[in-house]
């Protein structure tokens, strides 16, 4: 009997496209292998990070045994409810946003003359989904020379994993669970159903009011990207502004924007309780000292991520944990038992799915190519960057100000408004920003945000230059095409380098171009 037959994997709607998913990632026929004698890394979660390490492993041709334990669906977050969903639906919304901005660039397009096919949205979401999805494919792995085990993988002893009855032995392990959405703990809510970034791409119809709660960074995305969709939108924030982990002038652009298209942005919210009424769902909240209530088709609640913990019997090797930050590590990965290592959400702040391809690659080299420790690499010595998926983006890599005054780092910064970047300025999107935080006195570059229509492709050349210790003196050396938005970058380096201008300088180049 096949292990999926004890845990059939259900993805809806049961169109082709879901149904071939299924059939790459948690295929029904599946029969698990026979178990090696003894396996050098056993990895349990086959989401991004789980991935690359039994890939990167065994793709080394060195003739290493490893096992990778899946109990839902192979591709993890990113591939299933994450990245590839919410970015093909991101992309459709966008045409709608240029389509409501046309008429600034002399295009006129009547808005009763636009029509948005809801479920065809979803459905090409859904056909790019699968069509991605055999990269992930427990097949594929199965000839990259994986053990591919689907079922809920248990630790039982200190060298032991048990999954669908059988017991696999390892040198080391690898526990890349990941995270799921929070539960909210608001009375109600339970009784009359919500989504979450885990349940939203099932839609097929569009529901015609949309309550999103949480302004970070996915309900930012998905609010504004339903609204476009034709939803009415609220969006219900306990913060005293959206997106208040990034740069308050980049955060201030995007709700500025939110409230320009449209959404209801409701801020310093607390939530009371939901109750079901004949209109559909009714939640009370009080804002700034009054009480107030919206009533909606759908709920989606976009606020917070918790790592998946449970049914591992952590305890029972060792592995400390808490049910809110995950599995503890060290700058190394490896947990308080030093045979078993961590990576991706379950472990890391940074829940991204290119900081779990990143970690992955430090767990390889740590677990299999660091003899007594030696030459091991740090999760810290990564230069991090992030994007949120707004129209604009805001990208974002390095130190924010805040953190540089921490440490005791004495900072400067060079802020270049699109407004004076030509190719935004023929774009029409002079409201972005790139900003440059260099070290007081010298032209080390500490951190960077953008705020720019395509800001996460921007934001790798100032990654770059940080991973790589360029100053800005050497990126002002950089030819940039014109016109180009990235263009901002070479405009921060010059407006360093005329610091460097004083009058002592000045007069020393006075003095040269008279034998010049």
């Amino acid at each position: 009997m096949s292990n999926s037959e004890l845990s059939r994997v259900i993805v809806r709607p049961v169109d082709e496209y879901n149904q071939k998913l299924v059939s790459y990632v948690h295929p029904p026929d599946w029969v698990n292998p026979q178990p090696a004698d003894c396996y050098d890394l056993v990895v349990i979660g086959a989401g991004t990070a789980g991935l690359v390490v039994a890939a990167g492993a065994a793709g080394l041709d060195l003739g290493l045994k490893v096992a990778l334990i899946e109990k839902h669906l192979m591709g993890g977050d990113c591939l299933n409810v994450g990245c590839v969903p919410s970015k093909s639906i991101i992309r459709s919304a966008r045409v709608i946003g240029e389509v409501w901005h046309a008429k600034n660039l002399g295009i006129n397009i009547p808005k009763q003359q636009v029509e948005v096919d809801f479920s065809a949205v979803m459905e090409r979401m859904r056909r790019i989904r699968s069509g991605i999805s055999h990269h992930d494919s427990a097949e594929r792995f199965k000839n990259l020379g994986v053990d591919v085990f689907l079922g809920n993988g248990c630790f039982t002893t200190n060298q032991t994993v048990e999954v669908g009855g059988k017991i696999l032995r390892f040198k080391k392990a690898v526990i890349a669970t990941g995270a799921r959405a929070v539960k909210p703990s608001i009375p109600g809510i339970e009784n009359v159903g919500y989504l979450t970034n885990e349940t939203v791409f099932s839609l097929i119809q569009r529901p015609d009011k949309l309550a999103v709660i949480g302004g970070g960074p996915i309900g930012c995305e998905l609010a504004q990207t339903f609204r476009r969709l034709g939803c009415e939108v609220t969006l219900l924030h306990r913060g005293s502004h959206l997106l208040n982990k990034e740069d308050a002038d980049a955060a201030e652009i995007i709700q500025n924007v939110l409230i320009q298209e449209g959404i209801r942005v409701v801020l310093n919210c607390q939530l009371e309780e939901v109750v079901a009424v004949t209109e559909g769902k009714r939640l009370y909240f009080s804002s700034n000292g009054y009480r107030d209530s919206v009533t909606v088709d759908e709920i989606l609640v976009g606020a917070g991520r918790a790592p998946n913990v449970e049914g591992l019997n952590l305890e029972a090797v060792g592995v400390k944990y808490d049910t809110r930050h995950g599995i503890q590590v060290n700058d190394y990965l490896q947990t308080t038992n030093p045979k078993i290592y961590a990576a991706g959400d379950i472990c890391m702040n940074w829940k991204f799915t290119h900081a779990a391809d990143a970690a992955a690659r430090i767990v390889i080299k740590n677990t299999l190519f660091s003899p007594f420790g030696l030459g091991r690499s740090k999760l810290s010595s990564l230069i991090m960057p992030w994007v949120t998926y707004t129209s604009p983006e805001i990208a974002h890599v390095g130190m924010y100000e805040y953190e540089a005054k921490k440490q005791g780092i004495e900072v400067a910064t060079i802020k270049i408004p699109f407004s004076s970047v030509d190719r935004a300025i023929a774009d029409g999107e002079e409201a972005g920003f790139l900003k440059i935080l260099h070290k007081k006195g010298s032209d080390q570059i500490l951190g960077a945000t953008i705020v720019a229509s395509h800001a996460g492709e921007m934001i790798s050349e100032v990654t770059t230059a940080i991973v790589n210790k360029i100053g800005l003196s050497k990126l002002s050396s950089v030819i940039h095409p014109y016109p180009t938005q990235a263009e901002a970058i070479k405009k921060a380096a010059d407006a360093y380098r005329r610091t460097l201008l004083t009058a002592n300088t000045k007069r020393i180049l006075g003095f040269l171009t008279k034998f010049s």
